[in-house]
């Protein structure tokens, strides 16, 4: 009789547990066992800001299925089928005996684990700047419940005023907007002149840091901390321009893999971080498999040679299941990431998928952009939120290579529609071409994604002239244009951009031309820039050859307005 396959998973957290308990869904007859050193598993890490600001009132809710069961060894024991071993640390790999050195971290003891598979999803682990006062009392990094519990209660016990998030990626942008619902002092310091670097491209992260100031979180962009001040608690960040007082500090300012067992295993591993896997998740031994956040991935955008380092619980649930099925012999390939990334900042949404257009032109690839604003459901609704979308595609073969989402509608909606079509392969005619969900109280008739489609597509073929933000703001800085403002007298008279302007209402322009000057570069624009796109069209049939409108008008302008009203 054969003995039952033997699986040792390491690792408590997402692709682990997922791993566990689809490989006895699918294959019951396996013995599969799973170690982690610390005292709790397959907790919901994301969701400690949320903890944070207040959301919910129990910690252990992160730790719970959806009908308020504890996830404890004995649940997955007697539920899922699979042992749990917790306080249990892997010490080294023995890939020829086939077998794992074990610690028990209570006990001291040390045992060796065999395995006919094995499963690393150690995942990641905050990276801590080598800076003075990292150690200090009143120092968090978000990554454990333990974390987010001991912020709150200190919050409450020392009565914590003033916060500084050091790092303004996913988890500053939400440690900030938590902090601040608990009444306290905010302010984000990033090391580049962005927030969310490396996620969104610096003219959507203009538009969303401009929502963020005025939501009360100061930002202090383009500084690096140096220090943080104190005797035995934080007092205060020092950066390399000022000194920023704080009562408390959260240090996110990235994830890295935490590969170390692999290495040591002498498994193929990057340079920079992060074990090499297969589209099956299998190492370079193929008894070995890894998932999560301690791996690497390959980009789905059938870019040669891409692999990325990515950290999403979402792809740890994803590299689980596939892990488990090829374990069990049901292969089915991971077709990789898009680089996919959301988060909510107060009333925006925030988000991008596939490439930014920076990392596009880093790989030398001839594209077109452009940003488009605009409300996501019909003007007369109620709840109608208005909100950019900065959409790039290749300008050979029109293929949807990255989208960003930034404002109060619905985002989410539109990312994952661009995510789909990214992953396979689709092109701006396939944006306009999808059946999306249409009733008033989710978007207008034609979806805000397939009208940035069209606009691109325009832009592609010469018709619309647009250019961004970003490159409007440059030449009126420059003195080299006149700014055409074609809005109604009533608009006109609640909002303005702070420059010298020439205003004449859509419906005017046609008489009016003649009162415009042929010599000079005219941008136009309105509040969205529809009718400043129509403008440039009515110029350009009266003989007007320099004529380009600003995309975004005036909702999707990143930069500061006059407000008249």
């Amino acid at each position: 009789m054969t003995s039952p396959l033997n699986v040792v998973v390491i690792g408590g957290v997402a692709a682990g547990p997922k791993t566990a308990a689809r490989l006895k869904r699918i294959m019951p007859e396996a013995r599969v066992t799973l170690i982690d050193k610390d005292r709790i598993v397959s907790y919901g890490a994301c969701g400690l800001p949320y903890y944070v600001e207040g959301l919910f009132d129990d910690i252990n809710t992160l730790m719970e299925t959806p009908v308020g069961v504890a996830r404890t060894p004995v649940f997955f024991d007697k539920v899922k089928g699979f042992s749990v071993r917790t306080r249990t640390e892997a010490l080294a790999i023995d890939r020829k005996n086939r077998q794992v050195r074990v610690r028990n971290l209570d006990s001291g003891e040390e045992a060796d684990l065999p395995y006919d598979k094995l499963v690393i999803a150690t995942g990641g682990y905050p990276f801590r700047p080598p800076i003075p006062g990292v150690d200090l009392k009143n120092v968090w990094f978000m990554t454990h419940p333990d974390d987010a519990r001991t912020l709150v209660e200190e919050i409450q016990a020392q009565g914590l005023k003033k916060a500084v998030m050091v790092g303004a990626g996913f988890i500053g942008i939400e440690m900030a907007e938590a902090l601040k619902h608990r009444g306290l002092d905010v302010t984000v310091v990033e090391m580049v002149d962005q927030i969310m670097p490396g996620i969104l491209d610096k003219d959507v992260a203009t538009f969303a840091a401009k929502h963020l100031r005025a939501k009360g979180v100061k930002l202090v962009l383009g500084e690096r901390v140096t220090a943080i001040e104190g005797d035995t608690r934080a007092a205060a960040v020092k950066t390399d321009r000022q000194k920023i007082d704080a009562d408390l500090v959260v240090i996110a300012v990235g994830t890295r893999p935490n590969d170390r067992l692999a290495r040591a295993a002498d498994l193929d591993c990057m340079a920079r971080g992060g074990i090499i896997i297969n589209e099956y998740c299998q190492t370079s031994d193929p008894n070995i498999y890894a998932g999560g956040d301690c791996v690497v991935n390959r980009y789905a955008g059938k870019i040669a040679g891409s692999r990325l380092f990515v950290a999403l619980g979402s792809t740890a649930n994803k590299h689980g299941r596939i892990i488990a099925n090829h374990i069990a012999g049901k292969a089915t390939p991971f077709s990789g990431i898009t680089c996919t990334g959301i988060v909510r900042a107060f009333d925006f949404t925030l988000g991008r998928t596939g490439l930014s257009e920076q990392q596009a032109r880093n790989l030398n690839m001839e594209i077109e952009t452009v940003t488009w604003s605009g409300p996501d459901m019909p003007h007369y609704m109620p709840g109608s939120g208005p909100f950019i979308i900065k959409m790039i595609a290749s300008k050979r073969d029109r293929k949807l290579l990255g989208v960003q989402v930034a404002g109060m509608g619905n985002g989410a909606k539109r990312i994952d529609v661009s995510a789909a079509v990214i992953l396979l392969g689709g092109t701006l005619d396939d944006v306009s071409d999808v059946d999306f969900g249409y009733a008033p109280p989710y978007s207008p008739p034609i979806d805000p994604l397939a009208t940035c489609a069209h606009v691109l597509t325009n832009k592609l073929d010469g018709l619309a002239r647009g250019i961004s933000a970003f490159e409007a703001k440059a030449i009126i800085d420059r003195g080299d244009a006149l700014l055409l403002d074609v809005r109604t007298p009533q608009e006109f008279a609640t909002v303005q951009l702070p420059y010298d302007v020439v205003h004449i209402p859509l419906g005017a322009l046609r008489e009016k031309s003649a009162e415009l000057p042929r010599d000079r570069d005219i941008l136009a624009f309105c509040k969205v820039s529809m009718r400043g796109y129509e403008a440039q069209l009515i110029l350009n049939a009266a003989g007007f050859d320099r004529v380009r409108f600003i995309e975004g008008g005036i909702i999707g302008w990143p930069f500061e307005v006059r407000n008249l009203s």
